[in-house]
């Protein structure tokens, strides 16, 4: 038993206290961030032998090289963060254009920007990667959001943070 210690759940309800005007669609979106991230920790640590290092063959936006990794920590965000009802939109690093929500699934007041696995270059020697993500308010009824409605000043930001995998796994919220 862990009697003393956080968990995120326990952080993220306590944030949630201080701050009712984020209300609980955003303790719900951090829990869905979280378990994005440990879905890439969980494939990461598993490396070769789960088949996710190297190539995957294809180029992202930037030209660059795309590793087998690099696209499921994508997956990752997106499946786990598009379906919950809290988000408007997300743009990843791997996507040209803004993650458009499904039609299927609800509509939220936040934007989610993330680099799903920054330094993937690393995974084939061996050291840490991470993922680095933001959220914004969606500005008032957008729900299908442009481009142009992500480029917010930093100061806007409700929350921001990054997680390193590597011998263990460090999540960074503010």
């Amino acid at each position: 038993m862990q009697q003393g210690r956080t968990n995120v759940n326990k952080f993220i309800t306590e944030q949630l206290r201080g701050n009712p005007a984020l209300g609980s669609d955003f303790g719900l979106l951090v829990s869905d961030i979280v378990r994005s991230c440990k879905a890439i920790a969980q494939a990461a640590a598993k490396g070769a032998l789960a088949g996710v290092l190297g190539s995957a063959g294809v180029e992202n936006v930037q030209g660059e090289t795309q590793k087998k990794l690099d696209v499921l920590a994508n997956e990752a965000f997106i499946r786990h963060c598009e379906w919950g009802g809290h988000l408007a939109g997300m743009v990843s690093e791997e996507l040209e254009d803004p993650y458009k929500i499904p039609n299927e699934y609800p509509r939220g007041r936040y934007l989610l920007l993330f680099d799903p696995l920054d330094g993937s270059s690393n995974t084939d020697v061996n050291l840490s990667v991470g993922s680095i993500f933001s959220v914004l308010r969606a500005p008032p009824n957008v729900t299908h959001p442009s481009a142009e409605d992500f480029l917010q000043p930093g100061t806007e930001q409700v929350l921001a943070g990054y997680a390193i995998y590597g011998p263990s796994t460090m999540l960074v919220l503010t």
